[in-house]
């Protein structure tokens, strides 16, 4: 192969890497070409200062670019070469990436690479419509390939403590000004031309109760926005699961982003979606209840729910020019 070729499969890897899930839709990246590597830094700007001080949604959220990223080389031919956290002194710098020796993309890699700009988040309930065992263990085995463990919860005492404390998280966090704000700042009214945060179209009006209740995000906070859509048939809670790693440090959180877009590609491929709840670990007193009481003393990374929804959603991000140094 030769440079030039090299040099437009990281392109590609940058302008996929965009659509990567990121908490609000901050899109909290920023990328530098030279030569035959691609940097991936953090763009600390867009850090949510209140609900993710020490940055770890953040990481997560590079970590998704970054497992995109891989993939999309993969796709033109090459097998990633990845550096994560490569300079202790940059610490922006989360990792690069660079196309090593030619190899052809498997079915697989295909199968990923094609929901990368048509995966969506979900944000209420979701069709009655089962997710299969052999889907959801497809799920797991894609978790623990990139390092972490996801685990769909199976009791439904368990499912009920999980709602509850997103429930009493989300009415904490309500109740606090600067939380309230930092949601509003990403919520964006009907008709913005903003290409960062949640657009109106992103999620309901009013949410429809599932049972048991998981609390949504109040992106709407004192407006009257949201998509008005009929959720009469959306009411399914799905299949709650969570995302676990065994430590807790900047190299964990990024692989938990990975495990993150692994599982939510293979999932859009087969029609499911996922609804987030990150709201409880937002709150380091509930985040470590958690981790002692449903995770087995592993760190939970991420709540969600997983569903089929029939619901048609667009989705916004910037410009390649907005993202590339």
């Amino acid at each position: 192969m030769t440079v030039h070729t090299a040099k437009n499969a990281l392109e590609a890897a940058v302008e996929a890497a965009r659509w990567a899930p990121s908490v609000h839709n901050t899109q909290p990246w920023t990328f530098a070409l030279s030569g035959e590597e691609v940097s991936l830094k953090a763009d600390t700007d867009r850090k949510l200062r209140v609900s993710d001080a020490a940055g770890r949604e953040l990481l997560i959220s590079c970590g998704a670019a970054l497992f995109t990223m891989r993939t999309v080389l993969r796709l033109e031919g090459y097998q990633p070469l990845v550096r994560v956290l490569p300079d202790p002194d940059r610490p922006s710098l989360l990792a690069t990436v660079r196309p090593g020796r030619e190899a052809q993309a498997d079915d697989t890699t295909r199968m990923l690479g094609g929901e990368i700009e048509r995966r969506r988040t979900h944000r209420a309930g979701f069709a009655d419509v089962p997710v299969p065992d052999s889907l959801l263990d497809s799920l797991v085995r894609a978790a623990m390939s990139e390092g972490a463990t996801l685990t769909p919860v199976r009791s439904p005492d368990a499912v009920a403590v999980l709602a509850a404390l997103t429930r009493a998280a989300q009415g904490v966090q309500s109740q606090d000004r600067r939380f309230s704000l930092e949601v509003i700042r990403w919520a964006r009214p009907p008709g913005s031309s903003r290409t960062d945060g949640v657009p109106a179209e992103g999620y309901p009006r009013q949410a429809a109760r599932t049972e048991p209740h998981f609390a949504q995000r109040d992106y709407a906070w004192r407006h009257d926005w949201g998509a008005q859509t009929d959720q009469g048939a959306a009411t399914s809670t799905g299949v709650v699961t969570l995302l676990t790693t065994t430590g807790d440090g900047r190299q964990e959180w990024i692989a938990a982003g990975q495990a993150l877009q692994h599982v939510l590609l293979l999932a859009s491929a087969h029609g499911v979606s996922a609804a987030f709840h990150t709201q409880a670990l937002e709150m380091d007193l509930l985040r470590e209840f958690l981790r002692h009481e449903l995770c087995a003393g592993e760190h939970p990374q991420m709540i969600m729910r997983l569903g089929v929804s029939f619901e048609a959603k667009d989705s916004v991000r910037r410009p390649v020019p907005d993202v590339v140094e």
